[in-house]
């Protein structure tokens, strides 16, 4: 592998760390990983939570938090590079983006849908974009539109493999199917076509693996696949540094591999997360009682859902684990103790 440029900046690990809402990647996580030679990633997902109009106002109180979470990372690391993930499929996508670049952000990385309009929203800026796609024919259709709308070509590609955490890039069949050696060949088919753009407009695109990189045999099984970098999420879930309530980290240490599972968003999408009494109640089809809507996702009718997505996923990072949302990767089970960003560096450079 070799380090990753992002504008005039340069990676001494490639190694992104995911972008992982709400607020269990903020500021304090991202700052720290830049600073060890990452880059760090600031999830936009809901992020003024803690803001005191966020049930009043949650726009704007995201729209603050944003700003204010790059500062709080540009002092960790002043010159690393650090940036935000910033879903499609958010209702305010397009005001993220735009407060995003304002903040300074090197680089913004955007799926949960294809990010088409991601080149007009960043224009005439110095922040890189980065698409996450999950198959070969997403990668085409995102790369083929930007070619043709926009005349231009990702920064970055982030390949988002089965054994991610959060939402997840595919149909549920899918994931009972894909193995690690067949989810390979199809990572090797989007390296192949990313090549093919990055030869046409002369220029170098990094494509960086996710999903399921917890340690140095991940790393070095991705880079046999040709990947130039790796993406991190689950793995700084529990480091010091991590932005969660210290038993959202605990979580994951009490967590066996039995306990980790698919499980349907409100808003219909697979997920990976760990089974606790929430989940249980969900999939005996209790409908759970919610806040007034505060308008995250695009898809979502807040009289039909069976649980609200924003008040789990705060819940769960404020530490209320038995009613909260415990997204998770596929082998947060490995989690044995708490430690240092550094430390889990070490462990996935060794």
């Amino acid at each position: 592998m070799k380090n990753i440029r992002i504008g005039e900046k340069i990676t001494r690990i490639p190694l992104i760390q995911g972008g992982m809402g709400v607020g269990v990647s903020l500021g304090r996580l991202a700052g720290t990983v830049a600073r060890e030679g990452g880059i760090g990633i600031i999830s936009s997902a809901q992020i003024g939570y803690r803001e005191e109009d966020f049930d009043r106002a949650p726009a704007e109180a995201n729209l603050r938090a944003i700003e204010s979470e790059m500062r709080r990372a540009r002092k960790i690391s002043p010159e690393g590079i650090i940036g935000f993930n910033i879903m499609t499929a958010l209702k305010e996508h397009a005001d993220h983006v735009k407060a995003a670049v304002r903040a300074g952000a090197d680089i913004i990385i955007s799926g949960a849908g294809l990010p088409t309009e991601l080149p007009a929203l960043t224009e005439g800026s110095r922040t890189k974009i980065a698409p996450i796609v999950s198959t070969d024919k997403s990668a085409n259709v995102i790369l083929k539109y930007w070619d043709k709308k926009y005349k231009r070509t990702a920064d970055l590609v982030v390949i988002e493999g089965p054994e991610a955490g959060g939402h997840l890039g595919f149909r549920r069949e899918e994931l009972e199917e894909y193995t690690r050696e067949s989810y390979g060949q199809e990572i090797q088919k989007i390296i192949a076509t990313v090549k093919k753009y990055a030869e046409k407009y002369d220029t170098e695109i990094p494509v960086v693996v996710a999903g399921g990189i917890y340690d140095s045999s991940d790393v070095k099984r991705v880079m046999a696949l040709g990947a130039d970098g790796v993406q991190v999420a689950t793995r700084f879930v529990t480091t010091e540094e991590c932005d969660a309530d210290i038993r959202y980290k605990e979580a994951y240490i009490n967590a066996s591999k039995e306990d980790i599972m698919i499980v349907k968003s409100p808003v219909g999408m697979p997920g990976r997360a760990i089974l606790n009494p929430l989940m249980k109640q969900v999939a005996e089809g209790w409908k759970i009682p919610h806040s007034p809507c505060h308008r995250c996702l695009v898809k979502c009718s807040p009289a039909e859902i069976p649980y609200c997505i924003t008040d789990c996923l705060i819940e769960a990072v404020k530490g209320n684990v038995e009613r909260g949302l415990l997204f998770c990767g596929a082998n947060a089970w490995k989690a044995k103790k708490i430690d240092t960003v550094r430390e889990a560096v070490q462990e996935l450079f060794a």
